[in-house]
């Protein structure tokens, strides 16, 4: 499987949400969060679809079902995201040399964030919501178990995205397949950051097989800080 022209698309895509400003995002994801109310039957079909083939026994079963009050909750979720302040455009340190150059850090996005996790396909919405308020195109990678639910769910995105006039290309679902994950490990110039969310299983295979830069999240709670020292050292 060939996934370097899509990687493509998305790297392009993503330069043109720099043209966006933080109102045009949050109207967006406001957008988003009403399509996910108005249209959860689509969405609850797919995912329907999703958990006959799973065991109810299966303890990722409950973790991939989806019902009314969910989807309510991954709404509002996105509607306080994009409440929050932009996180762009801050400048976090400032200086001048001695010879009068002066200096900025500035808070720019990082391009191309591609997610890899499993059988959540609440994960589709979060990831989008965070990257797009934050001006960064997404490349998803979900589980099999999850993925009718996460095509239905990135094809309600496009949708919203397209009647703003915004290429769609900004979030992209690769096929759920060892195979994709394999070559968005790989897709160096394209994919700016890589985050395994999941077991310690995938972070342990996503950290010791990316050629691109990794933050390794860690099982279970932990802080931006970690992930942030890791990022510097695999740089």
């Amino acid at each position: 499987m060939e996934l370097i022209d899509t990687f493509k698309r998305v790297k392009s895509a993503s330069k043109s949400l720099a043209l966006l400003t933080d109102q045009q995002r949050n109207e967006m994801l406001l957008a988003v969060a009403d399509a996910i109310i108005d249209q959860q039957d689509r969405i609850l079909a797919a995912n329907a679809a999703d958990l006959a083939k799973m065991d109810p026994k299966n303890p990722l079963y409950d973790r991939l079902q989806l019902t009314e009050k969910r989807l309510a909750d991954i709404a509002g979720d996105m509607r306080n995201v994009a409440s929050l302040p932009s996180p762009l455009g801050h400048v976090t340190k400032e200086k001048t040399l001695p010879n009068g150059l002066r200096l900025h850090r500035v808070s720019v996005p990082f391009g191309v964030i591609g997610m890899i996790y499993e059988a959540r396909p609440n994960v589709t919405y979060d990831v989008f919501s965070l990257c797009f308020k934050s001006g960064n195109a997404c490349v998803l990678k979900g589980g099999s178990d999850a993925d009718q639910s996460n095509q239905a769910s990135v094809a309600l995105i496009h949708e919203v995205l397209q009647r703003f006039g915004v290429n769609p290309d900004v979030v992209t679902l690769l096929p759920a397949t060892h195979e994709a994950t394999g070559e968005m490990l790989n897709a160096v110039g394209y994919i700016d950051l890589c985050i395994p969310r999941g077991g310690r299983r995938l972070i342990d295979f996503v950290r010791d097989t990316a050629r691109i830069p990794v933050i390794e999240t860690g099982a279970g709670v932990v802080h931006t800080r970690r992930g942030t020292h890791i990022l510097r050292q695999r740089r």
